[in-house]
């Protein structure tokens, strides 16, 4: 192929449906499948994952700086009785919200657990590797990100072709990598777009050539 161009935000159009759990801003099971044939939804994981498993997520999906004290409410609430809706979810995590950022908190939480419901982070590996498969030499390609997660493990596999990021060179010293990156300094948005659309304010667009 010539080119591949992939833009990894979450359509909009399913977070303002309530009924998929997806948003805190609703009433809702605990769902956040987008498969809605998966086996496994949001519920299954709150009520059913144990302790360091939790923390795991919180921590490497959502980047939840006091995961375990988050954790630690949420294994309470649910010997209590088990954690069905989006709003009961909200409940126990604005308890272990910082108090000037506790809607960032909150999409922090449901964040990594979207992620862990739908496995984007294994998608999102197969996608990289695939390209590497179907890219010509001269081929382009092009991400757009949103979260630090998913914008570094691209960077990673950009610069050195593998998710580490960790570079290897010939007997020459010379830079081993199926890519040439185009842009050093990632792009992101302007003023004039961001005051079109604020969710740009987190997108990045990284641009690199296959080699």
């Amino acid at each position: 192929m010539d080119a591949v161009f992939a833009d990894l935000g979450v359509s909009s159009h399913e977070f303002d449906e309530a009924e998929r759990g997806f948003s805190f801003r609703f009433d809702a099971p605990l769902d956040m499948r987008m498969n809605r044939e998966a086996t496994l939804d949001a519920a299954k994981v709150v009520n059913e994952y144990d302790e360091e498993k939790l923390q795991m997520i919180f921590r490497m999906y959502g980047e939840v700086k006091n995961a375990r004290k988050l954790v630690a409410q949420i294994v309470k609430a649910r010997n209590e009785a088990p954690i069905k809706t989006t709003t009961r979810l909200k409940e126990i995590a604005s308890s272990c919200a910082p108090r000037a950022i506790e809607n960032k908190y909150l999409a922090q939480v449901f964040q990594a657990l979207r992620i862990e419901v739908n496995e984007e982070m294994e998608a999102l590996r197969e996608f990289l590797a695939t390209t590497l498969e179907i890219l010509k030499p001269g081929g382009r390609l092009v991400i757009l990100t949103y979260h630090s997660l998913e914008d570094r493990l691209c960077k990673n596999f950009m610069k050195s072709g593998n998710f580490e990021g960790k570079i290897e060179k010939d007997f020459y010293g010379n830079v081993q990598s199926p890519f040439k990156i185009i842009n050093r300094k990632v792009i992101v948005a302007g003023e004039q777009e961001l005051e079109a659309n604020p969710r740009s304010r987190s997108a990045k667009l990284r641009i690199a050539e296959r080699i």
